[in-house]
């Protein structure tokens, strides 16, 4: 009988300490959220402004008390945008910090190496900064993404781009790596859907400078249309290579390049670039009042102008915000999980397209819609391509 009673207890034991795992960083008074960002690497700027944006939604709930009588708390650490330092940034939030759930965090390669250390101590992979498949494929129950991926940007977007300027010789140029080949299948990919397939496919090696022969190449075979699977630095030197030759067809990119700096560092030769986006750029000066309020709030806060990725920031904290309040008082990740697989986030003051989740759909929209660069600022053009 003894014997029986000890082991019940123990059990009972080990239940209680596996539910003060699932619940490690909720107290009473606080929720902890964890951030890996790149704050001293090659993407600082933009780790920098998203974990502005998630400051500056924290701060909005905390001043109104917070959800549920808690309020969020975020600890970030630094990758350097270098996976290796993302598993010691993770195992520090997860098993020091004991965060609740990581967010936002920056980067492809750095979130597949995090994600283990996570999921060890069933912490929740939220939204990371990536338009990466692997966000969300394969499934597992603790991954949740928001970005529609490089792949269905191209797949949806291009085939009715096509149409509209009358293209006939559809090319493209991209990076030699994961990123740049999900560009170009995805552009594969619409094609085949209006019988189109690429006429030319030039790549280049990540931190390239010189782009003079790719160019001559989709300029020698008539490319009226090109693709661009390319980020900042290879979006400027590809279009300006392109001007300086005379050589102008409609150029195409993904939202890796959709930044202000593409229009900042380009100068003039970037006007008429298309580039998909999901939410909106947030210009001081922008004419919608709600996003100009929000962009002046920003400045007045971080004293330095808002960009695409302080709206990421600001937006999954958002998506937090919403799951938490529909998840009770009994904040677990379990009970998060719960809200998060019946959540419908509605489109918000930056044009974000609906996101839907369900129990075996962790993607929350494919959808994206085309900026174009028009007197040095990007504009929408077009609305969303299902």
């Amino acid at each position: 009988m003894k014997l029986k009673m000890m082991v019940a207890l123990s059990a009972l034991t080990l239940g209680t300490v596996a539910q003060a795992q699932t619940t490690q960083g909720v107290s009473k008074t606080e929720v902890l959220i964890g951030s890996i960002q790149d704050m001293s690497g090659p993407l600082a700027g933009y780790g920098k402004q998203a974990r502005n944006g998630m400051l500056l939604r924290i701060d909005e709930l905390n001043e109104q008390g917070g959800v549920h009588g808690r309020k969020f708390k975020l600890a970030v650490e630094d990758s350097g945008y270098d996976p290796k330092k993302a598993v010691l940034a993770a195992q520090k939030l997860v098993n020091q910090d004991k965060i609740f759930i990581m967010a936002g965090h920056l980067g492809t390669a750095q979130n597949m190496a995090a994600m283990p250390v996570q999921f060890e101590k069933n912490v929740i992979n939220f939204f990371p900064i990536t338009a990466a498949r692997e966000m969300y494929e394969p499934f597992h129950k603790l991954k949740y993404s928001f970005a529609a991926t490089y792949y269905d940007q191209m797949r949806t977007a291009l085939p009715k781009m096509v149409k509209d300027k009358g293209a006939k010789k559809v090319c493209t140029i991209y990076q030699d790596d994961d990123f740049g080949l999900e560009v170009m299948r995805g552009a594969e990919a619409g094609l085949k859907t209006i019988s189109m397939e690429l006429a030319e496919k030039t790549s280049y090696k990540r931190g390239a400078t010189d782009f003079s022969s790719q160019v001559a190449k989709m300029k020698a075979s008539g490319c009226d249309l090109v693709v661009l699977g390319t980020i900042i630095r290879e979006t400027i030197g590809t279009i300006g290579e392109a001007r300086k030759t005379g050589f102008n067809p409609t150029f195409f990119g993904s939202s890796a390049a959709y930044t202000d700096l593409i229009h900042k560092l380009g100068g003039k030769p970037m006007d008429g670039l298309y580039a998909t986006m999901t939410v909106q750029h947030p210009y001081l000066d922008e004419a919608s009042q709600p996003i100009r309020f929000w962009a002046n709030k920003y400045k007045t806060k971080f004293n330095e102008d808002p960009t695409v990725f302080s709206v990421y920031g600001y937006d999954i904290i958002d998506a937090i915000v919403r799951a938490t309040q529909k998840a009770g008082t009994n904040l677990t990740t379990e009970a998060f999980i719960k809200a998060m697989d019946t959540m419908v986030i509605p489109p918000d003051l930056f044009g974000s397209a609906e996101s839907t989740f369900s129990p075996t759909k962790r993607l929350g929209s494919e959808v994206s819609r085309l900026s174009q660069i028009q007197d040095g600022k990007w504009k929408v053009v077009s609305d969303y391509v299902k």
